[in-house]
């Protein structure tokens, strides 16, 4: 009989008769000094190892890195960092090209009264809802690898921004501001807006930077969708003012739902009649439409524009009976065409704008990525979730040189465009040209759109998330704790009907 376990030496095969090692497995000698110094080296080299500079270390390092670089290598790093170099080349043109166009244009004319709208939410004249439907979409198309992805301006995200600006940018106790301290107030304010694009979207690219794109696989649906939720009644009781022609001052701070609320129940009996005629006719309108559209959606060729029906006809009607003049019914204005001049945010803002540019960077980050995994496990193609952290952080840091407020993927649009048959990013650029059309030639026809027909379109973008309600008996039965945690979910995303092809590559 040989050692036994835990010995110098092992049983060799000859001792297989041994009960204790029937199948004559040869153990693992023990890890003695000497046998360390055998496997590895003498000790004689580890002090030459530590006694070599650091500088010498370092150096071959970076050799070692330079070396592993190449002409296929960078080529790599390039298609990964633009994405249509990699999708551009296996386009179907005959297949695609017709599908993305008329998916592009619709998602654009749905783009001009909803930037205008949401700017409204922003606290920002609308003409910078148009800039930020522009901007963030073409640089998106660039860099973005969601496939269906529609980017713009997003309710949430406008809500918070508003939130931030109207705090930092008060508006004085009187309210009675002449032309020139308005221009002045608005100049502010959009300052004060880029300023919080500028920090999410340098907060984003420090999230790419240090890889974070893998927390989008912990994001929980149910709390992705309930803070959705939660801001679509928010927006709701926040154009409350608009929809009964009541110039209410913005409530901010804690409880500024309940706020609102109770300051529009006491000026409920100054509400305008014409504004509040308005909205009536604007809504009527609009929910019929948006039923219709999802009800038959496999049988309509593409989306009924409810939207751009109702801003052409509120400002045929404005114009022809003088709304704005007889009964003081709030108007767009003029709309300046082009694009503003390019310009640094004020960065002596960004100290005050820290706290609020991160949860809008959160936001956006979780909303786009959430989205984006849901069409692309639809559609069975991938998504890069640290290359969505790049595309939306220089979208965010680029177009707030051009004073747009902060941008992000957004549900309705998106529905719109794969209902509406598109396949690539490429419908994103007839995105671009409608609005692109409007800031350079159509800009004078908005002249008279009542602001109350652009709060109901903010009110009727959220009719997905007001009838959430549906789905809380099935989630208590699925999970009590995301029941809890969520509180309230949104309806799931309507299946798209139209076919679409493999993946690209």
């Amino acid at each position: 009989m040989s050692g036994l376990p835990g010995a110098g030496t092992s049983p060799g095969l000859g001792e297989a008769s041994d009960l204790k090692f029937p199948l004559g497995a040869k153990f693992r000698e023990p890890l003695t000094e000497a046998r360390f110094q055998r496997l590895f080296g003498d000790a004689e080299q580890a002090p030459e190892l530590l006694a070599e500079p650091r500088s010498s270390r370092l150096c071959r390092r970076w050799r070692r890195l330079a070396s592993a670089c190449s002409g296929p290598g960078a080529w790599r790093l390039l298609r990964a960092r633009l994405p249509p170099l990699r999708w551009l080349p296996h386009y179907r043109w005959r297949a695609w090209l017709l599908g993305d166009a008329v998916a592009g244009v619709t998602v654009g004319i749905v783009h001009v009264p909803q930037g205008m709208a949401f700017a409204l939410l922003t606290s920002v004249p609308p003409v910078f809802g148009l800039y930020t439907s522009f901007f963030p979409v073409l640089i998106y198309t660039l860099l973005g690898t969601g496939r269906h992805l529609s980017t713009g301006t997003f309710a949430v995200l406008s809500l918070m921004t508003g939130s931030a600006v109207e705090r930092l940018v008060p508006e004085p106790l009187g309210g009675n501001l002449s032309g020139i301290e308005r221009e002045q107030l608005d100049a502010q304010r959009v300052g004060s807006a880029a300023a919080l694009a500028f920090g999410s979207g340098a907060l984003m690219l420090g999230m790419f930077a240090l890889q974070l794109g893998v927390l989008s696989t912990f994001l929980s649906e149910p709390v992705v969708k309930a803070l959705t939720s939660g801001a679509a009644l928010h927006v709701l009781v926040s154009q409350l003012p608009s929809l009964l022609g009541l110039p209410l001052p913005r409530q901010i701070g804690c409880f500024s739902l309940f706020k609102t609320l109770a300051a529009v129940l006491t000026a409920l009996p100054r509400s305008s009649p014409a504004e509040l005629t308005i909205s009536a006719l604007s809504l009527a309108l609009l929910v019929p439409v948006k039923e219709l559209n999802v009800r038959f959606r496999d049988k309509l060729p593409t989306p009924i524009p409810g939207e751009i029906v109702m801003v052409l006809l509120a400002s045929v009607l404005c114009f022809t009976s003088s709304l704005d003049t007889r009964y003081n019914v709030q108007i767009v204005g003029l709309l300046p065409g082009g694009f503003p001049q390019p310009h640094l945010p004020d960065l002596a803002e960004l100290p005050r704008i820290l706290a609020d540019s991160l949860p809008i960077a959160l936001v956006t980050f979780a909303v786009s990525a959430s989205l984006a995994s849901i069409y692309a496990d639809k559609y069975s193609y991938t998504i890069d979730s640290n290359q969505e952290l790049l595309a939306h952080g220089i979208s965010n840091l680029i177009s707030s040189l051009f004073s747009c407020f902060p941008n992000s993927a957004t549900l309705a649009t998106t529905s719109l465009l794969v209902d509406a048959g598109g396949n690539t990013q490429l419908a994103g650029l007839f995105s671009c040209i409608v609005v692109l059309s409007v800031l350079l030639w159509l800009g004078p026809f908005f002249y008279y759109l009542p602001k109350a027909v652009l709060a109901c379109i903010n009110i009727s973008s959220m009719r997905q998330m007001f009838f959430q309600m549906q789905e809380l008996p099935q989630l208590w039965r699925i999970s009590r704790m995301d029941f809890v945690r969520s509180g309230s979910i949104t309806p799931r995303l309507p299946p798209p009907t139209c076919q679409h092809p493999q993946p690209l590559p």
